[in-house]
């Protein structure tokens, strides 16, 4: 009895030390501990007979036996629970690469993109440039036909001038050699 009194004593004690730590998953040489501390507790639990008699013995070959399938159960469970945290880290790692992928796919189709509108940009500017210098050139044609138009206007307003003059000219040389031929004529009378 009393080498039960003084494992259950170090149950707790151990219980306390677990306690204390942060979580962290439990290694195997734990898990065995604690499954064999939970066996003798239970033992403890239920009374737990005289360690010498056969019933005892029997018992603890049965206990042993559940132990031993509890522990069986327990490595497969763990078994199957850090395959699947290993396939979740595999999938999340694939997912990941999928992703990353699709990802540079998106960023090159948006770097080709943006070049072709940097070069579709260029060319308009190019083009603007072009119509600006031909613009000009036109514009500077423009003023030199509108110039030439002005002197020409001023040549031909110089000449209508010149024009009027000489047919005012032409009228009175017209009534002067009119008059003079009616003189002519009462002279010659």
């Amino acid at each position: 009895m009393s080498s039960l009194y003084t494992r259950s004593k170090e149950f707790t004690r151990n219980r306390k030390s677990q306690s204390d730590s942060p979580p962290a998953s439990p290694s195997p040489t734990a898990k065995t501990l604690r499954v064999s501390s939970i066996f003798y507790l239970h033992m403890l639990e239920s009374g737990g007979s005289n360690p010498t008699t056969s019933d005892s013995y029997g018992d603890r070959a049965s206990a042993r036996a559940r132990r031993e399938a509890r522990e069986a159960r327990l490595a497969t469970l763990t078994s199957r629970v850090e395959e699947d945290s290993n396939r979740d880290y595999k999938k999340l790692y694939e997912s990941a690469l999928t992703e990353n992928q699709k990802l540079k796919t998106k960023l090159q189709e948006a770097q080709l993109e943006l070049a072709d509108i940097k070069s579709k940009l260029e060319k308009v500017a190019q083009q603007k440039q072009e119509k600006t210098s031909d613009r000009s050139s036109v514009l500077e044609m423009e003023k030199r036909e509108r110039r030439a138009l002005e002197r020409k206007m001023s040549e031909m307003e110089e000449e209508m001038k010149v024009l009027t003059e000489l047919k005012s000219d032409n009228q009175r040389l017209k009534d002067e050699n009119g008059a003079l031929i009616r003189v002519i004529s009462k002279l010659s009378k």
